[in-house]
């Protein structure tokens, strides 16, 4: 796809941890839930909410008119959710993804992928959970973020490119609160190219949901914005369908009001994972073989820190 695929796959296992079978059920004594596991989704882009001003959409959709056209990312700039700055910038990658080219985003320029946008393309998430951390991994050019648990946010915090992420558990769900969103020239929450601004704050719930829930969900996705060709489900990440515990959804809320008029909210959902984990390379790989051309290797004119 052209706003997720890396320039090439090493095909090389990544030895962080063994492979692990996700829990579906609370962490012994403590009542904590155990998200610990390879979690995997076969869809792009973000699932609308039940309610209230979900993520921008594309216009774009596939031939026989029902799905998103994972080709042409076209995103609705006239959604009213949008600041006129915000809407302007998104036309303009519109027309530039009509015109046949792939406009520079975080994943095909090798950069630092924050959330909420590293959900919507990356399909594949490791998390290791311990008692004061949990890392979340992603398998495209090895994302790697870390929530620490029962913490506030530092006074005075410095912008960073993945923000600052502290969580904490309500019962059976873990409230993830990111802020200090570093931005740059490709700084976006989703594959069409919406803007955000330093003033980003995101919030994220993390849950185990009903086999029959994620179930559910991830073929809505699929049948909404996975691949056109039915033969390409079979390709790249797949969830075991075999499984019957626990899925995992992450239900979000993005506020910028430098950028949207309003809070808007999305999600995604996982089911376990039955793909080998693999390690993706990007800046060391500059072959597009989507786009048949080589890429510059990313260079750093000055430290970010």
């Amino acid at each position: 796809m052209k706003f997720t695929v890396p320039a090439a796959v090493l095909g090389v296992a990544v030895g962080l941890v063994a492979v692990g079978t996700p829990a579906s059920a609370a962490d012994n004594a403590t009542g904590i839930p155990d998200f610990s596991g390879n979690w995997a989704r076969q869809a792009f882009g973000f699932e609308e909410p039940k309610s209230g001003p979900g993520p921008i959409l594309n216009l774009e959709h596939r031939p026989n008119g029902i799905g998103s056209n994972l080709s042409m990312l076209v995103g609705d700039y006239m959604n009213p959710i949008l600041k006129p700055g915000a809407a302007e910038r998104l036309k303009q990658l519109g027309e530039i993804s009509r015109s046949g080219t792939v406009f520079p985003d975080p994943s095909n320029q090798c950069l630092p992928q924050p959330a909420p946008y590293v959900m919507s393309g990356q399909r594949h998430v490791r998390i290791l959970q311990q008692k004061d951390v949990i890392v979340i991994i992603y398998e495209q050019d090895q994302q790697v973020r870390h929530v620490l648990l029962n913490e506030q946010h530092p006074a005075g915090l410095r912008p960073s490119w993945s923000g600052h992420s502290v969580g904490h558990f309500e019962g059976d769900t873990l409230v993830v609160d990111t802020v200090g969103f570093k931005v740059g020239p490709q700084s976006m929450v989703d594959e069409f190219g919406t803007p955000h601004s330093e003033a980003l704050h995101l919030i994220e719930r993390f849950r185990l949901i009903d086999y029959e829930v994620a179930k559910e969900s991830t073929e809505r996705a699929i049948r909404e914005k996975g691949y056109a060709n039915p033969s390409a489900i079979n390709e790249g990440v797949m969830f075991d369908a075999d499984y019957r515990g626990k899925g995992l959804q992450v239900q979000f809320t993005v506020e910028d009001g430098r950028t949207f008029t309003t809070p808007w909210s999305a999600e995604v959902t996982y089911r376990q994972s039955k793909s080998q984990w693999t390690e993706y390379a990007c800046a060391e790989n500059t072959r597009e073989y989507y786009a048949n051309k080589d890429t510059a290797i990313p260079v750093a004119a000055k430290p970010d820190f």
